[in-house]
């Protein structure tokens, strides 16, 4: 029996699936490293062109590298098709103008991350697209934010820097009662937590800069077509083309061929090539950042100068329940904390020594940073209050280092605040 005839367990198929053969015998995925792609004859350019042959034209519109990790995504996720772009944000854009227009709405979880935040509140706006905002953990809420404009819902696995847990296959639930895609971003997560097939989701979007590459190395962002929506069911009446030709793969053909074309936002071949590497390591990780972010939650839970701690893995956090329920045990790698104020904060972020400040999470390495003087700076209270951003919050991405040695480097910066 061959590998491809043999159904994989997860932790098998990041290593192995969709993995083909590279030249002399490669068992890594080659970089192609070219902007552009030869042909013999001009009739087999025109054939790619019109679709008639499948082949590279451009690096922009596709690439050998970049297809490998499409592959391998879309095989994880349980989907039909991946799109593999720049960066997260691409990712999001992308596939967001894919599906809606002038007029039309979207309701998305009022605890997104501040870039998503904004890009829907202020920069899709000027194209007459309006963003509604629910709190995702109330499903009633959810549902009686669907109008007759809404075109979309958006929600995160576990929101960022909030920590809140949706429970998404509800969500899922109102969405298809509604006649709506629903989008959902799981960088937090990864399809080792939950697979965009278990929770209901129609598209699933990464910032593969995040625990899929695990190092820091490099920058991404990826879209997951589950091929689960009806988009020839008259609501999206700019798909009706698309879905007579390509069926389930509607959304895949019209985000390729337009949006994701036109802006132009693909990823480098190298930087595919470092994503494609960090696959291979997912589920060690992610089991170690779980594993880690709950000994460190319940250390910082027992420390005299810390006012709160949200793990969802805390038996007393509010999410608990749906976390458990949906990601088998495990909750991430993300926590937070508070401190008595800013400058306690502060204080705590410059004693660290092992974890290092800046602007990233998913990495190997132990993360800290201040939100509300950094990535949520340019909100407002009520914006920051959304998104569960105070003055004294400190957010963690728990790395992959001996856990002794994370709450140690903890413990000093905390006793000399």
């Amino acid at each position: 029996m061959t590998i491809k005839a043999r159904k994989l367990r997860f932790d098998t198929l990041l290593i192995h699936g969709g993995l083909e053969a590279g030249p002399a015998g490669a068992t890594t995925v080659p970089v192609v490293q070219s902007s552009s792609f030869a042909h013999h004859t001009a009739e087999d350019l025109e054939d790619i062109f019109r679709g008639r042959k499948v082949g590279q034209v451009y690096t922009r519109i596709g690439n050998p590298t970049t297809e490998s990790l499409e592959k391998r995504l879309a095989l994880l996720e349980g989907g039909i098709a991946a799109i593999a772009t720049a960066s997260g944000m691409a990712a999001i854009t992308t596939a967001v103008m894919t599906i809606v227009r002038s007029g039309d709405e979207i309701l998305a979880s009022s605890s997104l991350f501040g870039g998503t935040f904004s890009l829907f509140r202020d920069t899709l706006a000027n194209y007459g697209i309006r963003a509604k905002f629910v709190d995702p953990t109330d499903i009633t809420a959810v549902r009686n934010g669907i109008t007759e404009q809404t075109r979309l819902i958006f929600v995160e696995t576990i929101g960022n820097p909030k920590l809140d847990v949706p429970d998404i296959p509800a969500i899922a639930a109102a969405a298809q009662e509604a006649g709506v895609p629903l989008m959902v971003d799981a960088t937090v997560t990864t399809p080792y937590l939950a697979r965009g097939t278990e929770l209901g989701a129609d598209i699933v979007i990464h910032s593969t800069s995040k625990f899929i590459n695990g190092t820091g190395s490099a920058i991404g962002g990826a879209i997951i077509d589950m091929g689960s929506f009806d988009w020839g069911s008259g609501k999206f009446p700019h798909f009706e083309p698309f879905a007579k030709k390509y069926r389930n793969f509607a959304f895949t053909a019209r985000a390729r061929k337009l949006i994701h074309k036109d802006f132009g936002a693909c990823p480098a071949p190298m930087n595919s090539f470092l994503l494609t590497e960090g696959i291979e390591t997912l589920a060690l990780r992610m089991d170690r950042h779980c594993e880690n972010a709950m000994q460190l939650a319940r250390f910082l839970k027992g420390h005299d100068k810390v006012k709160w701690v949200n793990y969802p893995g805390l038996e007393d956090s509010p999410h608990h329940g749906v976390a458990k329920r949906l990601y088998k045990g495990k909750y991430s790698g993300l926590l937070t904390f508070g401190l008595a104020d800013k400058s306690a904060a502060f204080r705590f972020i410059n004693g660290v020594k092992l974890a290092k400040n800046l602007a990233n999470i998913g990495d190997a390495k132990t993360l800290v940073i201040h939100p509300a003087s950094t990535i949520c700076s340019d909100f407002g209270p009520e914006e920051k209050a959304l998104m569960g951003v105070t003055e004294e919050l400190v957010r963690v991405s728990v790395g992959i280092e001996d856990i002794d040695d994370i709450i140690d480097d903890f413990a000093e910066a905390l006793d000399n605040i």
